[in-house]
């Protein structure tokens, strides 16, 4: 199976770098450093046992971010290898750790790219960041007597049918694995159906709640929040947007403008669709500062469009109201637990499929609304912006929820040593 699955990757080459090149149109980046996607990378310093950690993107670095920052404390003797697969992806790790790390793209999953990738890094151990698994990767790390951890995984029941119909490549790759820990019992269950040994899987629950806002940070949002209209404006916050759903917020928030003064602050997930929004938002007869240009709106603005990179965290410090990207078409949406851990009422649409658990939490506490409809949301976020004890409950009871369930990393990082420990 694992060799079918490599003559297709190879087949569909063509249209793979078709797509980059596209991209690249947008995003430059895209057509950058090619060569280290297909395994031509430098070699790490001599002599020292290679730790590597594998995001894919923004999201997945981030959530890594304090993991690293504690893999880097630990563990002094190794050096720190981490991958991503997308630019966005790259300039994070770059921001956060510059020279700390050893950052390259991940190769493509082509048996020649990820051999010489493997050849050049030489992990003792491999960490992946939730379900980033690939059939090659898995297979000549461990051939050449890599340990792999799949950490804080998680799998959606949509997902686990998906890998299904794939059941004997699935179970090889999990067979590959020394250790998954997952962020609920549940994700625990549809691998273990999937082929996973009882015996390798860990319930370690979620680092995102190990989330840590630092006064530095509180400090920049507080004067942020004052710079956005302070009590006196109420500040709509639409986080990660993806496609069709700039269009639903820029409506709901038409609506709640008939009412009252707001400001929304509007971030969509991918930076390529920075100028497109910001037209969107100008042919709907909106005023719109950028972030990236002006920093803050004036007095006769009516939108924030958030188009930095590495600011979510910080400008959710500044909402009223969060509204979860991702959720109101079907991608599954984004981590609501940054919102949570603000004290900020989250509302999203129906699709967090990829954050059952999560959801699940944060609505039954009371600090989460999740639609069952998405042309709800007008009403819904006009209801919360007029009722100022009700988002202080939620927001408390968010806060609660994330600190009722911290201590995921620690579990993670004993699991880390076992992995490390000779013998």
């Amino acid at each position: 199976m694992r060799l079918l699955y490599s003559l297709v990757f190879y087949l569909l080459m063509p249209f793979v770098l078709g797509r980059m090149l596209w991209r690249s149109r947008l995003a430059p980046a895209y057509r950058r450093r090619l060569g280290e996607r297909l395994g031509f990378i430098p070699a790490p310093a001599a002599g020292e046992p290679v730790i590597w950690v594998h995001a894919v993107s923004v999201g997945e670095t981030l959530a890594a971010a304090p993991l690293i920052e504690d893999l880097l404390a630990r563990y002094p003797g190794h050096r720190l290898a981490v991958t991503t697969t997308t630019p966005t992806g790259s300039e994070r790790v770059r921001a956060l750790f510059g020279e700390r790390v050893f950052h390259v793209y991940a190769p493509w999953d082509l048996p020649g790219a990820v051999r010489r990738f493997l050849k050049r890094l030489q992990p003792e151990l491999l960490l992946v960041m939730e379900t980033e698994l690939w059939p090659n990767m898995l297979h000549h790390s461990k051939r050449r007597g890599c340990r792999i951890l799949l950490a804080n995984a998680r799998l959606s029941e949509r997902s686990a049918r998906g890998y299904a119909r794939l059941a004997p490549l699935i179970r090889q790759m999990l067979g590959q694995l020394d250790c998954v820990a997952c962020q609920a019992r549940e994700d625990g269950e549809r691998f273990v159906r999937l082929g996973l040994e009882q015996r390798r899987l860990h319930i370690t629950g979620s680092i995102k709640f190990d989330l840590e806002l630092d006064a530095a940070l509180r400090d920049r949002a507080a004067e942020l929040r004052r710079d956005l209209g302070g009590d006196r404006r109420p500040v709509l916050l639409a986080a990660s947007t993806h496609a069709g759903e700039d269009e639903q917020i820029l409506a709901a928030f038409g609506e709640l403008r008939r009412h009252g003064d707001c400001l929304l602050v509007l971030v969509p997930r991918h930076p390529e669709r920075f100028d497109a929004v910001h037209e969107l938002c100008r042919r709907a007869g909106w005023r719109v500062a950028r972030r990236s240009r002006e920093g803050v709106p004036g007095a006769g603005d009516d939108i924030l469009l958030g188009d930095t990179m590495g600011e979510l965290l910080l400008l959710l410090g500044t909402a009223s109201v969060a509204v979860i990207g991702g959720s109101l078409v079907e991608h599954g949406g984004h981590n609501a637990l940054e919102a949570a851990a603000w004290g900020v009422p989250v509302v999203t649409g129906p699709h967090m499929f990829n954050f059952e658990e999560i959801s699940a939490l944060l609505v039954t506490a009371g600090a989460m609304i999740r639609l069952q409809q998405p042309a709800a949301l007008a009403d819904t976020l006009r209801e919360l912006l007029a009722d100022a004890p009700r988002r202080r409950g939620m927001g408390e009871a968010g806060l609660r929820v994330v600190a009722d369930n911290r201590g995921a990393r620690e579990r993670l990082l004993a699991l880390v040593a076992e992995q490390l420990r000779p013998g």
